[in-house]
């Protein structure tokens, strides 16, 4: 049985938290507000501050990537929404971003301009905006993000300069319709006076100012009670009530949202407000500010941030407002004066688009207020991983399985697409990635990655999107097939069929050359399950801890010049040479280098010893591979695994192999029916004879 319904109205009466709404609508007088203001300056922070405050209140961590000091925002990991709107592999432009926030938060320039993320599709723009205005959101209902605006209250405020005869109800109230920072109610001659003495208290690089005047409906109110109390502003700020923001999407205030639509159906006005016709019959006349609606999305932004979906889609008539909201932070409502806007414009195109902008003589003005932020796809092949693990994954699949590497041979096709081929001869596109993610290659040092990185300049702006990997991985999981485990090679396949009909891919050649990458993912899976297979036959602990250290006593003796004690007969010998050289040349140690190779490992375990560390068959990886290796070689036959394509297998065949599933099933992630897929295919390469030893 279910909850009953008294309980669950009960639990949430008794989950209710009354001090925390109290906070989040406070009210307050403005001499309150002004104290508040004193004892906390950066309660009247403005837009810009207040997102790069929010962004750095989640914390950062720096590391170095190729000699380059990155900062990484775990704003982004997008901790409020428990990682559903993540951002992977981008911290080089976030950080790029971040920093520009930073300087018009100094007001040293970017505040008056657009801030433009630019990037292909399926880049993770609209996630970024999205992701910030959560952000807001979820700050200003935080104590240190506090957001206060004011409301006209006492008798007849709505109905002031109105006729007489049109006089609305007493102890009216009228909110500020653009939710403007109530240091604004102080008169522009004295305004400076009040904010030197906050300033005292606060960093030179991040001072408390407020610009431009009230919005003309607050305008409007506060030049009739200046009339009707014959000009004392002491007076009037009696009719003021400060009240705590709550920035909301939902609700339209603090952040706005504009998107394009038909050309015959845009109107300016849903930028800037229009009229209330319903209301001129009440004040009058239709130049009245309390008959007209300040709702337009650059109005109801102000305070927050509006977000320009597919900005350069736009109307020419509405850049003129763009162009106005932003370096002068002013807009125009209709028969109104110029309005003060206090907001940061974000906005997102794809290539397409701003290549249309950089062409057009027309939009010169546009694009010098215009930063620019790329926002390429992502080339490092573990962060691409995650973004596909998040959505895909066995805890959220229900009735299927994903083999092992599934994802991981989609995300690296993907990946391989989106970067440019390598200039230098002896380095191959699937080599580059290995390199850009974090894997060492012989001849090749952080310097050379660095140089890889700068001499493709449009790296990660092509290639395909992630959306089409996550449709082709949707079409597997609900394909009415009988088999329980997606595998890889029913991605790949999938990949490939949907190329046909890709409509981003514009030439038979780019078809072609896609074609072709997902050949070289395929023979790097098959490397990849040799390699797993290998292990899993060679995962002998006890039989890998021995080997090692019968290798290491050989080595021990051979370095200084000693014999090994035989531990069966008791006599002294010569150092095994051929054990030594068995093992050593599975990771390519030639001839002339197998002393500094000995010496290195001896170094190595004396190291530890220093730090009263044990050395064992694991603790060097390039050791445990020369030796997995070694053992898989001297087991394999004995195992027989080629007999796994005959249809007839002994019991003692078949229990050797169920230890090998059952090592694939525990350490490599696999289930019985992958296990025994790819102990088949192996199997298969086997008995072809296409014996490859190790990865490449």
């Amino acid at each position: 049985m279910g909850t009953p319904v008294l309980d669950i109205i009960q639990h949430i009466r008794e989950h209710q938290d009354p001090d925390r709404y109290h906070d989040l609508h406070w009210e307050g007088s403005f001499v309150q507000y002004l104290d508040m203001v004193r004892e906390n300056p950066p309660v009247a922070r403005n837009s810009f501050q207040r997102l790069y405050d929010m962004i750095i209140s989640f914390g950062t961590r720096k590391y170095t990537e190729y000699k380059k000091e990155i900062t990484h925002y775990s704003f982004f990991d997008d901790p409020i929404g428990g990682g559903r709107d993540a951002i992977f592999g981008l911290d080089v432009a976030l950080m790029k971003f971040v920093q520009i926030l930073k300087a018009a938060a100094m007001g040293y320039g970017p505040e008056r301009r657009v801030l433009l993320l630019h990037g292909p599709v399926g880049s993770a723009k609209s996630s970024i905006c999205r992701l910030l205005k959560k952000g807001l959101e979820y700050h200003a209902r935080t104590a240190a993000g506090a957001y206060y605006t004011f409301a006209w209250v006492g008798e007849g405020v709505r109905a002031l300069g109105a006729p007489p005869d049109l006089l609305e109800a007493a102890n009216d109230t009228l909110a500020c319709p653009m939710h403007e920072e109530p240091l604004k109610l102080i008169p522009q001659e004295y305004r400076q006076l009040f904010l030197d003495d906050v300033n005292q208290k606060v960093a030179d690089d991040r001072k408390i100012t407020v610009e431009g005047d009230l919005c003309p409906a607050c305008r409007h109110i506060f030049n009739q009670l200046m009339l009707k109390s014959n000009g004392d502003w002491t007076d009037v700020i009696q009719h003021v009530r400060v009240r705590r923001l709550q920035i909301s999407e939902q609700d339209r205030v603090g952040v706005g949202t504009f998107q394009p639509k038909d050309e015959k159906n845009q109107d300016s006005t849903e930028l800037t407000g229009d009229i209330n016709y319903r209301k001129i019959a009440v004040y009058g006349s239709d130049s009245d500010p309390r008959a007209f609606n300040f709702d337009g999305e650059f109005n109801v932004a102000n305070r927050g941030l509006i977000e320009f979906i597919e900005v350069l889609k736009l109307d020419v008539a509405f850049l003129y407002d763009l162009l106005g909201a932003s370096q002068e932070h002013k807009i125009k409502p209709k028969k109104f004066a110029q309005t003060d806007v206090d907001e940061v414009i974000l906005a997102h195109t794809n290539e397409a688009e701003y290549r249309r902008l950089q062409n057009n003589e027309f939009m010169e003005a546009l694009r010098d207020r215009t930063l620019k932020i790329d926002v390429p796809y992502i080339t490092k092949l573990d962060e691409e991983i995650k973004v596909y693990e998040r959505d895909f994954n066995n805890e959220r699949i229900k009735g299927k399985h994903l083999a092992p590497h599934t994802i991981e041979m989609a995300a690296m096709w993907a990946v391989l697409t989106r970067l440019e081929e390598p200039k230098k001869v002896n380095l191959t596109r699937l080599q580059k990635l290995k390199l850009y993610n974090g894997k060492t290659l012989p001849g090749f040092t952080e310097d050379n990655v660095k140089e890889l990185r700068k001499e493709a300049g449009r790296e990660g702006l092509d290639g395909i999107s992630p959306r089409y990997i996550q449709d082709k991985l949707s079409n597997c999981l609900v394909a009415d097939i009988e088999e329980s485990c997606v595998n890889p090679f029913m991605v790949l396949k999938e990949l490939e069929s949907g190329l046909k009909h890709h409509s981003l891919i514009t030439s038979e050649e780019q078809r072609e050359k896609y074609r072709e990458l997902l050949a070289v993912v395929r023979e790097e899976y098959e490397d990849i399950v040799k390699n797993e297979v290998q292990r899993a036959i060679s995962g002998d602990e006890d039989a890998l801890q021995r080997l090692c250290a019968n290798y290491i006593d050989n080595v021990k003796a051979y370095t200084q010049h000693e014999k090994v004690r035989n531990k069966y007969t008791g006599d002294y010998e010569e150092p095994d040479e051929r054990l030594m050289r068995s093992i050593e040349e599975k990771i390519d140690i030639p001839e002339s280098r197998k002393d500094d190779f000995r010496r290195e490992i001896m170094n190595y375990i004396g190291a530890l010893a220093v730090d009263g560390k044990k050395f064992r068959y694991d603790t060097n990886a390039r050791l445990q591979k020369a030796l997995e290796l070694k053992l898989f070689e001297d087991q394999k036959d004995s195992i027989k695994l080629t007999s796994l394509v005959s249809s007839v297998l002994d019991k003692e065949a078949q229990e050797k192999i169920d230890v090998v599933k059952s090592r694939l099933t525990k350490q490599h992630g696999y289930c019985e029916v992958c296990a025994t897929d790819v102990l088949n295919f192996v199997a298969s390469i086997f008995a072809r004879g296409d014996v490859k030893e190790g990865r490449k």
